[in-house]
């Protein structure tokens, strides 16, 4: 069996269709359009997914932003593809985002067939560095996954070489990519940057 051939560069894949319902149980706000407070490197009032979206494209370029094609709140979906846009992000518009996480992804990653490789990185976590984000896109290859880890845990974002591809655009459903990432050939970064870990899952997260 041949394997698929790096055709391309690397791509970030931001997944932003995530409902976010413990941020506001009652489905009012959506938390990838949360203000930041000032620090850590941010501007105060950039929203969640915006400054997520910056730093993926300083890492990688090339970014495709994955966001529901259709909500119930849809005013809060077309602000965030418009804002997702004007950050430099190509806005994908999943119909089957709904269905969990794992059809974001295949939709994604599905959407640039002939990367590389694809760099996973999660709207809710605004804090890790473009760097952080650098070092993972530069160590895929076609074989392997690629993470960093701080303090002995894995964080994201998550490479995914070329192989990949037929396994990532067969997700559906709340599956992620865990079981496609192998502990005994994972290529591990560690870092010192702790925004690999840190997502915005409530309120009390932006302070």
């Amino acid at each position: 069996m041949h394997k698929r051939p790096v055709a391309g560069a690397v791509v970030g894949v931001l997944l932003a269709a995530g409902r976010g319902s413990r941020f506001d149980p009652e489905g009012a706000v959506n938390k990838l359009l949360a203000a930041l407070p000032d620090g850590d490197g941010t501007q105060a009032g950039t929203p969640v997914a915006v400054q997520a979206a910056r730093h993926l494209r300083q890492a990688v370029g090339d970014v495709v932003a994955v966001v529901p094609a259709a909500a119930t709140h849809g005013a809060q979906v077309e602000r965030l593809a418009v804002l997702l846009a004007e950050a430099g992000c190509d806005v994908l518009r999943c119909p089957t985002a709904a269905n969990g996480m794992g059809a974001s992804l295949a939709a994604g990653v599905g959407a640039r067939p002939d990367a590389g490789g694809w760099v996973i990185a999660l709207a809710d976590m605004p804090w890790i560095a473009p760097e952080t984000i650098a070092h993972v896109a530069q160590a895929l290859d076609a074989h392997h996954c690629v993470a960093p880890f701080h303090a002995g845990q894995r964080g994201h974002p998550i490479g995914f070489g070329a192989d990949f591809f037929a396994g990532l655009t067969a997700l559906d459903g709340d599956e992620g990519a865990r079981r496609l990432i192998d502990p005994a050939t994972l290529v591990r970064i560690d870092s010192n940057d702790s925004g690999i870990l840190r997502d915005v899952d409530t309120p009390a997260d932006l302070a």
